[in-house]
């Protein structure tokens, strides 16, 4: 796991009341902000409620450890990738390649736009998905855009060839994931690596793997 800065400690908001409601999500926005912030999520959940201006007792009532509040700010970061995907897919209604370039476009920038998010949630940290049930829907969600949104109607209209399309989008999300870990670590050393630059190398290669796929070349 990354390690806080010595300097990074966040100072504690002023206490607030929250309703009861409104205690859940508070706690999970402070904590996506201290993620997002701090760019690493070692912090207690005493010092999230402690920022949120609750008592740690409070939290508890809410999450029973870290590991379930860092669950919810991963699923929330697995519901914005799986919006962004869509949008991305759904403007190429009829293209496939171009709705898959597109996807891959939407996935990278999503990465090197929330680096810290998007560690925490293809991170070890998490890495069992199937414990926090919210997660793991909000993850097979993500993936059910290339999945069945993109890839078995292309394979359906004839675009991409038969074959078993959750390997066929396994290796798609392979390829952006590789990819995104590896130009967020870039743009940590060498700042000058843009989105836009991200995004063009992530179409590129989508556009490779799925010529690779298309029908006409089986």
């Amino acid at each position: 796991m990354p390690k806080r800065q010595a300097n990074s400690a966040t100072p504690a908001r002023p206490a607030t009341r929250y309703h009861h409601g409104d205690l859940r999500r508070a706690l999970i926005d402070t904590a996506l902000a201290m993620v997002t912030e701090e760019g690493v999520w070692n912090f207690t959940l005493r010092e999230v409620a402690r920022r949120a201006g609750v008592s740690h007792a409070a939290a508890y009532n809410h999450f029973e450890d870290k590991s379930a509040l860092l669950a919810e700010v991963a699923t929330l970061g697995f519901e914005s990738l799986r919006q962004a995907l869509e949008a991305a897919a759904g403007g190429h209604p009829r293209s496939a390649r171009q709705a898959f370039a597109g996807i891959g476009a939407a996935y990278v920038r999503f990465g090197v736009e929330h680096p810290a998010h998007y560690r925490l949630m293809m991170g070890p940290e998490l890495t069992d998905k199937a414990r926090y049930p919210a997660l793991h829907a909000a993850s097979e969600s993500a993936f059910r855009v290339l999945l069945t949104g993109v890839l078995e109607r292309a394979q359906a209209s004839g675009q991409v060839r038969r074959g078993p399309v959750h390997d066929q989008a396994l290796a798609a999300w392979s390829l952006v994931h590789g990819l995104t870990t590896h130009l967020i670590d870039e743009r940590a050393s060498s700042p000058g690596v843009s989105t836009g630059d991200a995004e063009r190398l992530a179409r590129v290669g989508a556009m490779v793997l799925f010529d690779g796929l298309r029908a006409d070349t089986a």
